[in-house]
């Protein structure tokens, strides 16, 4: 009784505490402006599917899209026993779903392949990147926590997942000796052949099962708690991300209202613009003046690279580096939400996105391609901040680059991007 009400009490306070992660997150990100992503819901359900569920973009790069869909595979239908352990803990039953039968036995066999297949995969990304050191891992941006994270869950995968076999081997063995509590349940096929390699004394299997059974769940509520300080969090938010993904044709700039509107009121006198239509800033400065969705972006971020990898303009060596871009948003997203956690709501640390974390020669070096959103496995758009804050630059601060100012001046007075006059514009012809 006393261990079934210690395992309660880690799984309440686990619980609470993820919930309370959760809550700050979410809080977080609904300081981004808002933006109506409700529309074409079929095809938004269908694109979750494909992308979140279905993980149709890390095909691209077939083996490392197969590990993934390995780990991911395994987290998923590894933890439907998670299901069980925690049903045992409560009651202090053995297996309690053994009652399906073959279908259980069928489950618990598939587990155990797919055990090892987590753990060859979670061995083959720590070689890639601590050994082969791929380039795609490394970057400005790639230093210190970001390296260690990466590291810390894939040790730790390995380790649940080292514990999971050695809890049911050890299992398995005490049926096989009938041991009490241990009644017959379930397939083995793989952890059966570590039999021989096991103590044969019962009260040892059973203290080396315990261990590992409580390790096992321990470490997953530990897990749990740690996702939402880590990249791993887009395991969660993958989902969300991508039902609230742009649909509309990539490179489609969206219309600024306020200045929709002066345009409309230059070309039509009677045009009256919206009572409640409030210039505010143009462009984006810092987080708050993204929308909801860029932020939901920023922590959707796995920090795979495939987007920096796939920028032209990383590649010829300029600054630009779109994974650089998300992190460095969820970074300031972090410090803002931290500062209203201690000083409240309005308080203004006087550090911004654009400026402190984002300089502009990164923003110009950035050719609007979208091959970063198109490479990136859940849909992130790191395009739509990018063109926020070069907005913030060029309308609110007139800082752009000369060639660019031009261009301007020339579509001011000239209406067209070159220095000659409309007049001359026919010129040509009679050349």
């Amino acid at each position: 009784m006393l261990e079934q009400l210690l395992f309660v009490l880690i799984a309440i306070a686990a619980i609470w505490l993820f919930a309370r992660n959760v809550k700050t997150i979410r809080r977080n990100i609904l300081l981004g402006k808002d933006i109506d992503r409700s529309d074409n819901p079929s095809e938004r359900w269908r694109t979750m599917a494909m992308v979140a569920l279905g993980q149709s973009k890390m095909m691209t790069r077939p083996i490392a899209g197969f590990f993934h869909i390995l780990i991911y595979a395994g987290f998923i239908i590894i933890n439907i026993e998670v299901l069980e352990i925690i049903i045992d803990g409560i009651f202090g039953t053995h297996r309690i779903l053994s009652f399906a039968g073959g279908l259980y036995n069928f489950l618990i066999g598939s587990f155990e392949f797919l055990a090892v297949g987590v753990l060859l995969a979670c061995i083959i990304f720590l070689i890639r990147r601590n050994i082969i050191h791929l380039k795609r891992f490394s970057g400005v941006e790639m230093k210190g926590w970001p390296v260690s994270d990466a590291n810390y869950i894939l040790i730790a995968e390995i380790l649940l997942m080292t514990a999971f076999l050695l809890m049911n081997a050890t299992d398995n063995k005490l049926q096989q000796l009938e041991a009490a509590h241990y009644h017959t349940a379930g397939s083995f096929p793989v952890t059966s052949a570590l039999a021989s390699l096991l103590p044969n004394n019962e009260s040892t299997l059973v203290l080396i099962e315990r261990t590992c059974w409580w390790f096992h769940i321990v470490g997953i509520f530990a897990f749990l708690n740690y996702i939402p300080y880590s990249k791993h969090f887009h395991i969660v938010l993958a989902f969300p991300n991508t039902w609230y993904s742009n649909l509309n044709n990539k490179g489609k700039f969206n219309n600024m209202t306020s200045v929709t509107n002066e345009v409309k009121a230059m070309l039509d006198p009677s045009f009256t613009p919206p009572a409640d239509a409030t210039p505010g800033r143009f462009g984006a400065k810092d987080v708050t003046d993204l929308t909801w969705v860029n932020l939901l972006n920023a922590y959707s971020c796995t920090e795979c690279g495939r987007c920096t990898s796939n920028c032209p303009a990383n590649m010829t060596g300029k600054l630009l580096s779109p994974r650089k871009i998300m992190m460095d948003t969820r970074d300031r997203l972090e410090e803002v939400g931290n500062n209203i956690d201690k000083h409240g709501k309005d308080y203004q640390d006087g550090k911004a996105l654009l400026g402190d974390y984002i300089t502009p020669e990164e923003l110009w070096a950035c050719t609007t391609c979208n091959a970063c959103t198109e490479a990136c496995p859940v849909n992130i758009d790191p395009l739509s901040i990018i063109v926020e804050l070069r907005r913030y630059l060029v309308m609110e601060e007139s800082n752009a680059p000369s060639s660019i100012n031009n261009m301007f001046g020339n579509i001011e007075n000239n209406q067209a991007p070159w220095k000659y006059s409309p007049a001359d514009r026919t010129n040509w012809i009679n050349n």
